[in-house]
């Protein structure tokens, strides 16, 4: 026999042995016992990777646009204290308050408003409106156009109880609050405060505040024409307010 034939038969021994070789159960159980922190260690880098690349790019973004983002915030901040201090200047330019006292036939009615508003006072109107007054920003409008107004004061020659009676179906519709109201300064009158459509001569839909108070036979009425105006007039104008009843 030569020594190729003798290879043949031992090759083949071989493969058949291999073949026949099988693990132990035990030594199977150890490799699937394995196989999980295997396949943890592989999630956990997974991650890491994935959390690397992620605080890689914000780190880049943030090295790329730190001067455009900077400006940025220098520039929302310097919006806000521009508005703060336009807002502080535009306050402290209504002091001193300018000041107007009305005939003394009907009360001798003394207002006082921001400087920087202007009075228009008619006294030559008819019996049933002895006194008319408009208050504004900068210059009085023409009283005879459709204008909201800040502030304007009324004597009216029509009893206190009347003219109350006319603000009772808006209140009554719940279009306006009602509550009793003394002026700081002349708590010896008692009147009515109304928030809400009682502009008088309004179209019932503008929305404002209005005092009714009671003078002599006549009522005084002190109104603003518009929310846009309340804060002057709860600071400046009613605290400030005097008339002779």
């Amino acid at each position: 026999m030569n020594a190729m034939a003798l290879k043949k038969p031992l090759a083949s021994v071989t493969m058949s042995v291999m073949k026949s070789i099988k693990l132990p159960e035990s030594e199977r159980g150890e490799l699937n016992a394995l196989l999980i922190p295997v396949i943890l260690l592989a999630l956990l880098f997974v991650g890491a990777a994935s959390f690397a690349v992620w605080a890689f790019g914000s780190r880049q973004d943030y090295k790329n646009n730190s001067d455009i983002k900077a400006a940025a915030a220098v520039a929302a901040n310097k919006q806000v204290v521009q508005a703060a201090d336009a807002k502080q200047y535009a306050e402290a330019a209504k002091s001193p308050l300018k000041t107007y006292i009305g005939p003394e036939a009907y009360g001798s009615i003394t207002v006082q408003y921001p400087k920087t508003w202007s009075a228009y006072v008619d006294t030559s109107t008819n019996g049933s409106l002895p006194l008319d007054a408009y208050f504004h920003a900068d210059y009085v409008p023409a009283t005879d156009l459709k204008q909201t107004y800040y502030l304007r004061i009324q004597v009216t020659s029509q009893p206190y109880n009347l003219v109350l009676t006319q603000y009772a179906g808006v209140i009554k519709q719940g279009g306006a609050t009602a509550v009793p109201y003394t002026l700081p300064k002349v708590p010896s009158v008692a009147g009515m405060r109304l928030d809400g459509q009682v502009v008088p001569g309004g179209d019932n839909q503008e929305t404002g505040s209005l005092v009714l108070l009671p003078l002599r036979d006549k009522t005084l009425q002190i109104w603003t024409e518009s929310t846009s105006y309340l804060d002057d007039f709860n600071k400046y104008i009613l605290p400030n307010l005097t008339f002779s009843p």
